[in-house]
């Protein structure tokens, strides 16, 4: 700490980054300072900081740092590195992953879809958005008023029968040729400035194209427009139940704090209406203003969609700062209000109440409590602050699968979650097929260590759904290889419940301590339903490509390449022979072959 101190104190007088490291040589946090040796030097120097500043300082061995010409420089190269780091000790919000997006198609005839993240192809994206009922719901809205196909067809190369969703009204079936090239894309473009801009400004624009309309005596299109107006207002007037009359466009951001733990809301109003809604937990750091100022930091550098004012609870550093740098990087020029009274004040105060029920749902504290009692419950040396789980599912001995779920911090950690199909076995040999995962598993661990991400980290924690013969398994598997991990089973009793935890020799009994069993039990329920449900996919994939192979010329290959490309076996009944012998490997013999296999059952 002396050495640190004294280098900090030997720091330029000058604006620049800093970049803290441990042990490790890893970046544990990244900061931005308008003075290098004044900001630096208060880790050393002050003792009142919160527990997490004082756990971040016990861990810093060494750090570094990078002077710019300007303070705002620096807010860049501070962005910048901490995304592309991802520093444990600095407020982090994922880039794609729990978030959605409204992707709009490159094609001729573009089509508007949900999405669930945001991939390199040529398509638009909007978002992200944190609601994914919300993207759902918007989406639907949008194919609903401009009556949009939710189908794969490629309209640009052939003409085909309209579906079922033309006839009632709900598809203007572009697939048919109803619609041309031009007027599509007109309608897409409205579409798409519904879900920018809103219902007002779409509204505005179709009245004027309908009085024009009628002007030139076009009454068809004109009762067209009309009909359309009237949707989205319908939709619209159903939508919306939070209304902000005073300011139309804003993001409200409000935070709670709760001992050690801070949680961070956010409101999104667009035209007045509330169309979005936002919480996230972190550790308290420092002080609600330097959270506040790195909590709006790191959300607007992932926003695409940024507004004209942002309504805050309480104060901020840097705020000229930020507005430059967003005007810089976003293009967009930014109010920052903390309002006092009146309308907004109760917005804020909404908001910051919706950030302290988060606490309710998500309370982190809980859950290291029931992670403590399980340590000590087991005889742990370490906190099980990482978990993973396994299960073997089956069939009367066809289709062996095994599934591997991961509990962090005592909640699921879907994006860690691994399915594996049994390769070596044919028959039922749920002791082998479990040897088989692990041993996968193991070797993963080999080739990806040097990251100790993903497979390449090992849990604190390792679970098997069974009693002492899996869990006996699971242990010679790990001491083959001299990974010493704590392994024990989940025993259900003859109600297929949890019931206990078991060693390799003997039981203990969880029933006692409420917290753990639910705890035990959601996790067995948990890796049992992963499990079940890769094998009821893959027996269903089954099914249907023997219903496929049934049809002459259609092998396992080909059935593959006409389930993915047409979605469904009833998709595949209402092709036409023309859109069949697009598929590669169709012959048009093998396309007329498939029509009247389907035409007679």
């Amino acid at each position: 700490m002396d050495i640190l101190k004294n280098k900090a104190n030997h720091l330029p007088e000058k604006p620049g980054v800093y970049i803290m490291k441990d042990l490790n040589k890893n970046i544990i946090y990244i900061g931005k300072a308008k003075i290098l040796k004044r900001r630096v030097s208060q880790y050393f120097m002050n003792t009142k900081h919160s527990l997490k500043v004082r756990a971040m300082v016990s861990n810093i061995k060494d750090f570094e740092y990078i002077i710019t010409d300007s303070e705002f420089e620096a807010l860049v190269l501070e962005c910048s590195l901490i995304k592309k780091y991802q520093p444990k000790y600095n407020i982090l919000l994922k880039d794609d992953k729990g978030y959605s997006y409204i992707k709009v198609t490159n094609e001729d005839f573009p089509k508007i879809f949900f999405a669930k993240q945001k991939i390199n192809d040529s398509a638009k994206y909007f978002g992200p958005y944190m609601n994914s009922i919300y993207v759902k719901n918007l989406v639907n809205e949008v194919i609903n008023i401009f009556k949009l196909p939710t189908c794969n067809r490629d309209f640009s190369k052939f003409k085909s029968r309209p579906c079922l969703n033309f006839y009632i009204n709900k598809c203007i079936a572009p697939c048919n040729r109803n619609i041309s090239l031009k007027d599509y894309n007109i309608l897409i473009n409205e579409a798409v400035s519904f879900i920018k801009n809103g219902s007002k400004s779409v509204v505005e624009y179709l009245t004027r194209e309908m009085l024009k309309a009628s002007e030139n005596l076009h009454f068809e299109k004109a009762a067209d427009l009309r009909d359309r107006i009237k949707s989205i207002k319908s939709v619209v007037k159903e939508k919306q139940k939070v209304v902000s009359n005073k300011i139309k466009d804003q993001d409200i951001i409000a935070l709670a704090t709760d001992k050690n733990k801070v949680s961070v809301h956010v409101f999104r109003f667009k035209d007045g209406s509330l169309y979005d809604s936002e919480n996230f937990l972190f550790d308290f750091f420092d002080s609600e203003i330097n959270l506040r100022t790195e909590f709006i930091k790191r959300y607007y550098d992932l926003k695409e969609y940024i507004p004209k004012n942002i309504t805050l609870d309480g104060e901020i550093e840097d705020k000229n700062l930020i507005k430059n740098w967003i005007y810089e990087t976003k293009n967009k020029s930014i109010k920052i209000l903390i309002p006092k009274k009146g309308e907004q004040f109760k917005l804020v105060q909404m908001c910051k109440n919706n950030a302290y029920e988060a606490f309710s749902y998500k309370n982190q504290n809980d859950n290291l409590l029931i992670l403590e009692d399980l340590k000590n419950l087991l005889n742990l040396k370490n906190i099980p602050n990482y978990i993973e789980a396994y299960d073997i599912s089956n069939l009367s001995g066809s289709d062996n699968v095994g599934g591997m779920i991961v509990f962090q911090d005592a909640l699921p950690l879907k994006s860690a979650y691994k399915r594996f199909k049994i390769k070596t076995l044919e028959h039922q040999d749920d002791h082998g097929s479990l040897r088989e995962v692990l041993t996968r598993r193991i070797k993963n661990y080999q080739e990806n260590k040097e990251n100790g991400k993903g497979f390449g980290r090992l849990p604190d924690l390792i679970l098997v759904d069974g009693g002492f013969a899996q869990t006996l398994v699971a242990k010679k598997v790990f001491s083959q290889e001299n990974i010493n991990v704590p392994i024990f089973g989940m025993v259900k009793d003859d109600k297929h419940r949890t019931r206990a935890i078991t060693t390799s020799d003997k039981v203990i009994n969880i029933k006692k301590n409420i917290k753990i069993f639910n705890f035990i039990t959601r996790i067995q329920d948990e890796v049992h339903r992963f499990t079940i449900n890769y094998h009821k996919n893959l027996r269903d994939k089954k099914v249907k490509n023997s219903i496929l192979t049934n049809i002459p010329g259609i092998g396992e290959k080909t059935a593959n390449i006409l389930l993915k490309k047409f979605g469904s076996i009833r998709n595949i009944s209402l092709a036409s022979i023309e859109e069949l012998v697009l598929i590669k490997g169709i012959t048009k013999p093998c396309a007329e072959s498939i029509k009247k296999y389907f035409e007679k059952i």
